[in-house]
């Protein structure tokens, strides 16, 4: 792709980064950009640079918040003994659309995979076992996809909690084997909370 001009060229390089974005899709968002107002293009500027500097991770739950306890951690309405686990906070949003759900969240912040150099260690597990310990929590829900990563993460932690005493349960496969939990619908989504299944017995299936 040639470029008149060298500014462009790093300007489209840069949004060629982005997930999902190839370089003739940056063109045209580059492009875009340079057609709206200035004040446009530097609000955008200012609402990035906002979130590299200011944006804080919940104390608690690990979900992205503006403080250091996140909404749903600090609202007293909320289901304090109940947890869901999560890969990453896509699936809190994804799991909040559907308004089924009224516990709470731990985000681990991946999935165990090998391949692709993630281990326990790099996960929010340990300080989940911690939460679980210290905490009222009576039920943790495992809402990872469905995926192999997923479920070695789900049986890796069910383990690491043994002997502790707490209900542990899944998401019923009404979200298809193989799926991000992001992308299932919130109709689905819903029902697999609310039907949940004992962990245990997702193990015989």
């Amino acid at each position: 792709m040639e470029f008149s001009s060298k500014l462009l060229e790093n300007a489209v390089n840069e949004m060629a980064q982005l997930p999902g974005i190839g370089k003739r899709t940056a063109l045209r968002l580059v492009l875009h950009l340079l057609r709206q107002p200035e004040g446009q293009s530097y609000q955008l500027a200012d609402a990035l640079k906002k979130v590299r500097e200011q944006i804080n991770f919940c104390k608690s739950c690990f979900n992205i918040s503006d403080s250091e306890l996140c909404e749903i951690c600090s609202n007293p309405l909320r289901d304090k003994e109940l947890v869901c686990v999560v890969e990453d906070i896509r699936d809190v949003m994804a799991i909040e659309n559907t308004g089924s759900f009224r516990g709470l969240y731990h985000v681990l912040g991946g999935k165990i995979s090998p391949m692709d150099g993630v281990g326990p260690q790099d996960l929010k597990i340990n300080a989940l076992v911690e939460k679980v310990k210290n905490s009222e929590i009576k039920e943790l829900i495992f809402a990872l996809s469905p995926t192999m990563e997923g479920d070695t993460t789900n049986f890796y932690v069910f383990r690491q909690l043994q002997g502790c005493d707490i209900k542990t349960s899944t998401i019923a496969r009404g979200i298809a084997a193989g799926n991000e939990l992001e992308y299932a619908d919130e109709i689905t989504l819903g029902r697999s909370i609310i039907d949940r299944v004992p962990f245990e017995a997702s193990l015989k299936s």
